[in-house]
């Protein structure tokens, strides 16, 4: 399948309009949009704002169709699932309050506390490639097989993406860390949850997943903590595999092109990485496509097919020798695998030859992460492959045995 058409799939993840909302019934029969009421605790983190029912998947072969026709997994459905958006307020990279919004997944038929599985998704381009805006996609299949075996869901949608203001800060570990934990917040003002959190995500949302985890475990929250993680398809080490890989030619070319893009343009927004787009970019209009108003097939179009295109020499040479900005924001996000010892069980997934996250990445999280006493077991997928892509496909068979792990973890 051609590159154009692999990465659509991440980075498109086209919009998908949810259907008129199914009368509320069995356990979670919430109103189709909760408003909260003001207070003196609106200011602080994890507020939950407003709740709206999205969709109801009201029996088992109902979710196991809906995650057959996204190419998941249906063997470990038990449950019919009901869909939440929640918006809450959170922090932006610089600590200031703004606000974000996720979606949190219930099983129907569980009563009381249930035990929490976050899922951090991987890149998207448009505001709306975030879980809480799509339905029976790539995006949601995950969080809606984890409560079909009844677990509670929640995927939070980033900062900037879904119903949050502002740009996204793409690959930025603090503030999806910060977005992640804000969301298992305020899901528990809507649902009451165990204490132990599992942790999970894919690709971008590997490294989401680990820091929110070394959040947890750090207790950041009086309430949370941390049961288990299992990132799969990670750039763990951004600058020192990822970049070195995708600039050597080792990765699909078109994805490297936009990923090279999306590098400077997200990182520049928190760190400066340059004063003006035309020192980075041939033509500087390239920017402005990352803005979350264009599609994944407008990043396609508007992105020439090589980085030598695609960048001036001082753009190459600066992702090949990182300095400034753009190397302090490397060791910011390369961070997740360095500086702590996980306390919880740990499980490295990946796909043999993955074509969009070098499996360095996973390599050099996993000698980290034992040079600290930590001994992660490495799980590697195979040579699975969805809509053309091992990338994507490690996802679909990483949510299988990731949800298997965990539900094994939830009897003990």
């Amino acid at each position: 399948m051609p590159a154009r058409r692999r990465l659509s799939t991440v980075m498109t993840c086209a919009v998908m309009l949810v259907g008129p909302v199914v009368g509320a019934t069995g356990a979670h029969a919430a109103p189709a949009h909760v408003d909260v009421a003001p207070s003196s605790h609106q200011k602080n983190r994890g507020t939950l704002l407003h709740a709206e029912r999205l969709y109801s998947l009201e029996t088992r072969g109902a979710v196991a169709a809906e995650l057959t026709k996204a190419g998941f997994d249906a063997s470990q459905v038990r449950h019919g699932v009901v869909a939440h958006r929640l918006t809450y307020r959170t922090i932006d990279p610089q600590g200031r309050p703004t606000t974000a919004s996720g979606l949190l997944v219930l099983p129907r038929g569980r009563e009381g506390r249930l035990r929490a599985v976050s899922f951090a998704h991987g890149t998207g381009s448009h505001r709306d490639d975030a879980p809480s805006m799509q339905r029976g996609t790539f995006l949601t299949a995950p969080p809606v097989a984890y409560a079909s075996a009844g677990f509670a869901a929640v995927a939070p949608d980033y900062l900037g993406m879904g119903k949050g203001p502002g740009p996204h800060p793409w690959m930025h570990v603090p503030s999806e860390a910060s977005a992640s934990l804000d969301l298992l917040r305020a899901a528990r003002d809507f649902h009451p949850l165990d204490r132990k959190v599992l942790v999970t995500g894919f690709s971008q949302g590997a490294s989401a997943a680990l820091g929110l985890g070394r959040s947890l475990q750090a207790g950041e929250d009086r309430y949370f903590g941390l049961g288990a993680l299992a990132p799969i398809s990670g750039a763990y080490d951004f600058g020192g595999a990822e970049l070195p890989a995708l600039l050597a030619g080792e990765l699909d070319r078109k994805s490297s092109v936009i990923y090279a893009a999306y590098t400077l343009v997200a990182f520049n927004r928190v760190h400066r990485v340059y004063d003006d787009p035309a020192e980075v970019f041939r033509v500087p209009a390239v920017e402005a496509l990352f803005d979350g108003e264009h599609t994944g097939r407008q990043l396609f179009e508007g992105t020439p097919d090589s980085l030598s295109d695609l960048l001036t020499p001082y753009g190459l040479d600066l992702l090949a020798h990182p300095r400034g900005g753009l190397a302090y924001a490397l060791r910011e996000t390369d961070s997740v695998c360095r500086d702590w010892t996980p306390r919880a069980p740990v499980r490295l997934y990946m796909a043999v030859d993955d074509e969009q996250a070098t499996t360095a990445n996973t390599a050099h999280c996993a000698e980290s992460l034992r040079s600290r006493g930590v001994e992660p077991k490495v799980v590697d997928l195979g040579a699975v492959v969805h809509q053309g892509s091992r990338h994507l496909g490690s996802n679909v068979r990483g949510t299988a045995e990731v949800l298997r792990w965990f539900r094994q973890l939830a009897r003990n």
